[in-house]
């Protein structure tokens, strides 16, 4: 299986760069990305528990990993919210598909900003 563009890119180009730059003395000091946490809350959910499958499914569309749902840790009264009730989801990515994930949402943040600029030039 070949390993992600991004994170060819890291290993090549990026990895020595960074090295060289922060003056490091051992490779093994260099930054690098371990895992990324994507997460929903949904308030809403407190009320009508749809809202959260809903965007569970959005999520797991998303990431291309089933998500897990989060529950709370403490009784809000105000916010009429108990201990354990189901109020949002997650995904935890690590390796190959972190790497993936955040080479789309770079290209797609691109992507959406390019039009923005289009359109602004447009109007």
């Amino acid at each position: 299986m070949t390993s992600p563009r991004l994170q060819e890119q890291y290993n090549k180009a990026l990895k020595s760069k960074l090295f060289s730059d922060l003056k490091l003395e051992n490779v093994m000091q260099v930054p690098k990305l371990t895992k990324i946490v994507v997460n929903i809350g949904q308030g809403e959910a407190i009320q009508n528990i749809k809202t959260l499958e809903a965007a569970m499914v959005e999520l797991g569309a998303i990431t291309g990993q089933k998500p897990v749902m989060t529950r709370a840790k403490k009784s809000i009264a105000t916010f009429k919210l108990r201990q354990g009730a189901p109020i949002g989801c997650a995904v935890t990515l690590r390796r190959q598909k972190m790497y993936e994930f955040l080479d789309r949402f770079i290209n797609v943040n691109k992507l959406f900003s390019l039009k923005l600029t289009m359109i602004k030039l447009i109007s």
